[in-house]
């Protein structure tokens, strides 16, 4: 059994160790204790930035999906992007990441959100029909980033 909650600031050890596994993995990303915890601490502490959501696990943090939060001309509304989701790799095939993303997702509704949006790396096929079974549909759009 696990619970789901916003996580605090006192979780930022346990999500550094999450985002190392996640971004050890990634193509356009590698591990940076320093950044992750200070990106970790921004939104944490922010009221509108965004929500860091976990499951845990006998008081473990096991997952987690950070949730950014802005808004779309083009739907008059609220819209969420939703990053840096994983589950611990001993802890997956137990729809603990299927149970999160539709925690966030039935959150994000509640909060009249309209649209949430993510990106996987373009080989990730695994990530990809994860996402294909709890109901995200593949955008037309393409995706371009100019680093500052």
């Amino acid at each position: 059994m696990f619970k789901i909650q916003k996580a605090t600031i006192t979780n930022i050890p346990e999500l550094c160790n999450l985002l190392d596994i996640l971004f050890s993995q990634e193509v356009e990303f590698v591990p940076n204790r320093a950044l992750q915890e200070e990106g970790l601490r921004t939104i944490i502490q922010s009221d509108t930035l965004g929500d860091i959501f976990v499951a845990k696990q006998k008081d473990k943090i096991v997952a987690m999906v950070n949730i950014l939060y802005t808004y779309s001309t083009a739907l008059g509304a609220k819209v969420a992007m939703l990053e840096d989701m994983v589950v611990e790799p001993k802890c997956r095939a137990q729809k603990i990441g299927s149970k999160l993303l539709s925690y966030v997702v039935e959150y994000l509704k509640e909060e009249g959100f309209k649209r949430v949006t993510l990106l996987t790396d373009g080989d990730n096929t695994q990530a990809h029909n994860f996402y294909e079974q709890n109901g995200f549909d593949v955008s037309t759009m393409v995706a371009y980033r100019k680093l500052l």
